[in-house]
């Protein structure tokens, strides 16, 4: 799984011009689910993002997780997350995973971040053409791959 977490002052998400999905300060994911992705890459992943310390603290220092500012999480699924551009100008999505293995651990992501959170975690449309705004909090944007836990 590969996600881009962004910190964000704002964040919606709208497909077809109707408001899917919205959280004031708190993270966007982008969520990319791969083909050989499993339970256990949801589990560490939903960790490791809602328990990641991006979050100023009274000395300014990134020292604070999402429920030490009280912040709220939007998930976004992106498959182009797993594009590959090694060849040619067009990118290829052979990794990403089916949307019959990725719809079951995407809904699991959000479940198990609801779960560590004790709240609701909002969403865009799983496969839905979505209209993302942003309110980018620095900017501070971090990538997180489970293939490549550092």
């Amino acid at each position: 799984m590969r996600a881009v977490i962004q910190r964000v002052s704002f964040a919606s998400v709208k497909v077809e011009g109707t408001l899917i999905g919205q959280i004031n300060s708190g993270l966007l994911v982008l969520l990319g689910i791969e083909s050989d992705d499993n339970n256990d890459d949801v589990n560490w992943l939903a960790r490791k993002i809602t328990g990641i310390r991006i979050f100023s603290d009274d000395e300014g220092k990134m020292n604070l997780d999402l429920g030490g500012v009280d912040g709220e999480l939007l998930v976004v699924s992106q498959f182009t997350l797993h594009a590959t551009t090694k060849k040619g100008t067009r990118p290829s999505f052979i990794k990403a995973a089916r949307p019959e293995h990725a719809i079951p651990l995407y809904e699991k992501f959000i479940s198990e971040c609801e779960l560590i959170m004790g709240k609701k975690v909002e969403t865009g449309i799983f496969g839905a053409m979505m209209d993302v705004e942003l309110l980018n909090d620095g900017p501070v944007t971090i990538m997180i791959d489970t293939k490549n836990k550092e």
